[in-house]
């Protein structure tokens, strides 16, 4: 059976992040490791007090910023099969990695993605831009076969292939569209599961815009 890392990101996210932590450590299969990065905003050090024995916590003493951060941690601390990575603002429906893991049980895939529920004060910013639909009073976003920034994936590939890298031309980091094009262009096997396992928050704190 394949192993699985993840990893949290915060930035500013220290007041929304024991959410995130909360709905990883009770998901119905857990993750060989949680790695917690707080990337230079030192608003989490409350976080360790509570979680220290379950999470690994990693906190950086200047802002990194997103794509570097992010490669960081990819090639100096993720040692499992797989890895997947979790914004401090969102949170995983509680049998996201048994679902992604039993996909893989019985058809391997390089990259493993899912659909998303768009939730939060803001998320206008995704309905008025992308197609979705009506979900319990969020949004529901099928992301079928299509970039995903907290899809599981396979790390040896991840790392073959470079890592995160800033995408040229663009407004924004779009770190996890320029590591799943260059994972589907050296030959990355896709799988996806029908079901809204990550919650996004969109609120008005949120780094990037759309």
């Amino acid at each position: 059976m394949c192993s699985s890392d993840l990893v949290i990101s915060s930035y500013y996210y220290g007041h929304l992040a024991a959410h995130a932590i909360e709905s990883v450590l009770g998901q119905s299969k857990k993750y060989d490791q949680v790695l917690f990065v707080d990337d230079g905003a030192q608003d989490c050090k409350h976080l360790e007090e509570i979680y220290g024995d379950d999470v690994d916590f990693v906190f950086r003493d200047k802002n990194l910023g997103v794509v570097a951060n992010f490669q960081d941690m990819l090639m100096n601390w993720v040692k499992t099969d797989f890895v997947m990575f979790l914004g401090a603002d969102n949170w995983l429906r509680s049998d996201t990695l048994e679902q992604l893991h039993d996909l893989l049980s019985y058809s391997y895939k390089d990259v493993v993605t899912y659909d998303i529920v768009i939730t939060g004060d803001n998320k206008q910013d995704i309905t008025k831009n992308y197609p979705t639909s009506s979900y319990q009073g969020d949004a529901y976003w099928s992301r079928k076969f299509l970039h995903h920034g907290s899809m599981l994936y396979n790390t040896d590939l991840a790392k073959r292939v470079g890592g995160y890298a800033q995408r040229l031309g663009s407004i924004r980091s779009d770190e996890d569209y320029e590591l799943w094009d260059r994972m589907v262009n050296y030959g990355a096997t896709i799988g996806h599961i029908d079901q809204g396992l990550l919650y996004y928050r969109r609120h008005r704190e949120n780094f990037n815009k759309y």
